[in-house]
């Protein structure tokens, strides 16, 4: 697990900035805090933080082919890197090392770009052909690493693992990122809690989309990035359920036992869910020795799943270890703010840094549980989607439209009532189509809440943008008209990436901790997306076929209880101990100051929300976190600097 960033001259072969490419290499130290290095050329540099964790003594990066004509920077792990040495020394290529690394170089060597589909593992690599002149990209199927990238109005192409190493780059006559903020972007964050692929919060930056790659040969345009891999929802598979559950406790014990390959200490993360506990009892049949498992407690009871952990760590006689975390734990506002470089709005992950710093007291790379909800259909909104879908199917868009479109207009909002009498989000989601229904529903603020949220300004800005077009783009390529493996698709391509494998992503390594997710393996996703849906979903529970899978090896009581997830409690929080910063913040210059917003709304989100007459939590969460980026990332307060050591130069 590493940090890679660089600079190439699209143009030409203009010296590179080696000062503005140490930057760039320093911002991401906490990626790679092992050893640190550069390599320039005519055109071209390289920057490398390194993580080691596979072959520590040669895997050094840059990494070269034997006659130095190909060099690599990669941050992840290729795990069928075993199978793939022997195939390739067969073909003629000669190894250096042992590394998963050199396997990339010279895989491309021998199959071109089509060297991504040979590789099984989560990654995102830079390579440079001295001579093909050419500089090739690529980034795993699901997104679990990142890479940034921007093209300068000069012609020079930056690329980095996180925003912040792209920002860091200030070369000759003042060339450098703009960092003008892109209007389009704001509507996708306040309607997802993230940017979604490929845009950035930067107009200039861009993120590599997952299963893409792009090839740039200098000299020509930089043109668009090619997609190599999509996951198809067949549904075809005639497979019985004890069939299933055969199959699947197999392909899982494969992806654990793959993604235990390591020459440092390995553990995993043990929430209490289904899908840690899935992974740590493969772990423990394929272990010599007891598992290490990490769990944080809540001193909340309502938000505390400890227990169940507990009893998956004695089944299996874990080393487990739990850390308390009070439920205040607000102070980490301005570090995710930096950590995530774009506005983030995810609350849990201030509990997922906390487990991430609590596993590098003891291991170096960690299992996760990450992506069990999306593959297997897990989240609760699966089953209400499945249910309106019934009822939308059932009366024609002529009826539906106008008779739910008024119900949802003047049903009242009842955050105070149980669940099944709020139906005020059912009656709009029924006015709508299947994928603007399900977009609505995932929404932090929802259409109408972003028209009021939103000043004249911005939206003029936008142009009648609205962000339910990422939705729409992924569902013309999904390839199913299925409901649920629909919305599964879209989960895939939005949901997992942009929100689940960016927070685990910076928040572990923001302590030098590789987090590895075996229930994100491609192969294993593939297989699952042939299952009908009568092994995902029966009536009111999901994850049918892992829980069916697992009922020999895990604690019913795990199995079959209400999912609680990794919350904190801001409703409470912006009621009591945080009340005056939200107000402060929300109302404040900073935001206001923008004219972007609503000074009325932004008052009435506040007051009503601490009035307890509506529960705005998930907005006013929003807004604090854009308030903070605004402040740490566009303004620059609070910035946390790092002593970092001094980086090897090595020149060709």
């Amino acid at each position: 697990m590493c940090g890679i960033t660089g600079i190439f001259d699209t143009r030409g072969t203009r010296a590179v900035d080696v000062a503005s490419l140490q930057r760039m290499n320093d911002s991401q130290h906490h990626r790679g805090p092992d050893e640190g290095s550069v390599h320039v050329e005519p055109g071209l540099g390289f920057g490398h933080r390194r993580l080691s964790i596979i072959d520590i003594a040669t895997g050094q990066q840059p990494l070269f082919n034997e006659d130095g004509t190909v060099a690599i920077v990669f941050n992840g792990e290729i795990y069928n890197y075993q199978d793939l040495i022997p195939e390739l020394q067969a073909l003629g290529h000669v190894f250096h090392t042992k590394s998963d690394t050199e396997c990339i170089v010279h895989a491309w060597e021998q199959w071109g770009e089509d060297c991504v589909t040979r590789l099984r593992g989560m990654f995102a690599f830079v390579i440079w052909d001295r001579n093909r002149q050419t500089l090739f990209m690529a980034r795993d199927r699901l997104g679990v690493k990142p890479l940034y990238y921007a093209v300068l109005d000069d012609g020079t192409l930056l690329f980095g693992s996180e925003l912040k190493s792209v920002m860091a780059y200030h070369g000759p006559g003042g060339s450098a990122l703009k960092r003008d903020i892109d209007p389009l972007a704001l509507e996708e964050y306040f309607a997802l809690g993230y940017v979604a692929e490929p845009r950035t919060v930067f107009r200039q930056a861009r993120k590599l989309p997952p299963g893409h790659s792009l090839a740039i040969r200098r000299g020509a345009p930089v043109g668009e990035p090619r997609e190599y891999w999509d996951v198809r929802f067949t549904l075809n598979n005639p497979i019985s359920m004890d069939d299933a559950c055969a199959e699947l406790t197999e392909r899982l014990r494969e992806s654990v036992r793959l993604r235990m390959i390591a020459e440092v200490p390995l553990g995993a993360f043990l929430s209490g869910g289904v899908d840690s506990s899935a992974v740590v009892q493969a772990m423990a049949g394929l272990s010599s020795g007891p598992v290490n498992t990490c769990s944080i407690a809540f001193d909340d009871p309502q938000f505390n799943e400890s227990a169940f952990a507990q009893m998956v760590a004695d089944r299996y006689a874990t080393n487990h270890r739990v850390e308390t975390v009070v439920s205040d734990d607000f102070d980490l506002i301005d570090t995710l703010a930096h950590l995530y470089d774009e506005p983030y709005a995810d609350s849990s992950a201030i509990p997922t840094y906390r487990v991430c710093q609590l596993a590098r007291k003891h291991v170096t790379v960690a299992l996760s549980g990450d992506g069990g909800d999306e593959t297997f259909a897990g989240y609760r909104r699966y089953r209400m989607h499945l249910m309106e879908e019934k009822l939308r199917s059932a009366l024609p868009a002529s009826v539906r439209q106008p008779v739910f479109g008024l119900l949802g207009r003047v049903y009242p909002k009842a955050d105070w009532a149980p669940r099944v009498l709020r139906a005020k989000t059912t009656f709009q989601g029924m006015a709508r189509t299947s994928v603007e229904a399900y977009f609505h529903s995932v929404s932090i603020l929802r259409g109408a809440m972003r028209e009021q949220l939103f000043s004249a300004q911005l939206k003029r800005e936008l142009g009648g943008y609205d962000a339910q077009q990422v939705f729409d783009r992924h569902a013309l390529k999904a390839g199913t008209d299925d409901p649920l493996a629909l919305i599964q698709y879209l989960d895939l391509k939005t949901y997992l990436v942009g929100d689940i494998n960016t927070k685990v992503d910076r928040a572990s390594m923001a302590h030098s901790l590789e987090v590895r997710e075996p229930l994100m393996d491609h192969e294993l996703v593939e297989w699952l997306a042939t299952l009908p849906m009568g092994l995902k979903i029966r009536g009111n529970e999901g994850k049918v076929l892992l829980k069916k899978a697992m009922e020999p090896r895990l604690p019913n009581d795990v199995l079959y209880r209400p999912k609680m997830g990794f919350s904190v409690p801001l409703a409470r929080w912006f009621r009591g101990p945080l009340k005056q910063r939200v107000r402060d913040a929300v109302l404040g210059e900073r935001l206001l100051g923008t004219g972007w917003f609503d000074r009325r709304y932004l008052e009435h989100l506040v007051t009503a929300h601490q009035s307890g007459a509506s529960d705005y939590s998930a907005p006013l969460w929003t807004l604090l976190m854009f308030e903070a980026f605004l402040r740490n990332v566009v303004d620059g307060e609070g910035r946390a600097e790092r002593m970092v050591p001094a980086i090897e130069t090595v020149t060709a």
